[in-house]
């Protein structure tokens, strides 16, 4: 991301920030409440589009519309809030929009999504319905739902905000999976112990 810029109004949000992520790490971005942390992820991911500034991805400039073109570009978000169907299975969740056509084969989705699973070091219940997970497994089937789409850069903003202790030192486990499957992930954190446990390089925005 290079000098980009967001206004709203009369508040600017995000005020020429550059932001470089590198294939396979895990970069950490911080600042204090209200410095823009998620505003510029949600330009990142095509929910907002920059007022100034250029995204380029593998030396290509390219620009999003909207979360679609983020997807098809490899960009994964998942917030604290989490935007899964409870009363779907954790494979309907996943291919929710992504299904490819009217007719959803059970069968098919069910050994797609344990495939995706198995390739990352995830174990699933495909046919678990979602209100029955623990928070922590809600949030894994949420990476899964970005990786399933071929995600190679995974966003999260503030994943351990709702994790317990536990939760979140299995995540840190799948995060380092995940680098080694060679994704890079951003994580937004206030947690400073966080920041040096997992990840490699530290972006602050003030």
């Amino acid at each position: 991301m290079r000098g980009i810029s967001k206004r709203f109004g009369a508040l600017t949000a995000n005020d020429n920030i550059d932001l470089a992520i590198e294939p396979n790490e895990i970069h950490a971005l911080l600042g204090e409440n209200g410095a823009g942390k998620s505003t510029l992820m949600k330009i990142l991911y095509g929910l907002y589009q920059a007022d100034e500034g250029e995204i380029v991805i593998g030396g290509r400039k390219t620009s999003f519309k909207s979360p679609v073109d983020a997807i098809r570009q490899g960009i994964g978000f998942v917030s604290q809030h989490f935007s899964l169907v409870p009363t779907f299975t954790v494979a309907e969740n996943m291919v929710l929009g992504f299904e490819g056509g009217p007719v959803i084969n059970h069968d098919d989705i069910n050994q797609r999504v344990v495939d995706t699973a198995h390739k990352y070091g995830f174990t699933v219940d495909p046919t678990a319905v979602v209100r029955d997970l623990s928070v922590g497994q809600q949030q894994r089937v949420e990476i899964l739902k970005a990786l399933y789409r071929n995600c190679r850069v995974l966003i999260l903003d503030e994943p351990t905000a709702v994790l317990t202790p536990r939760d979140a030192s299995a995540l840190f486990d799948t995060l380092r999976t995940l680098q080694q499957q060679q994704l890079s992930v951003i994580i937004i954190t206030h947690k400073l112990e966080e920041v040096m446990a997992i990840s490699q390089r530290v972006t602050v925005l003030r």
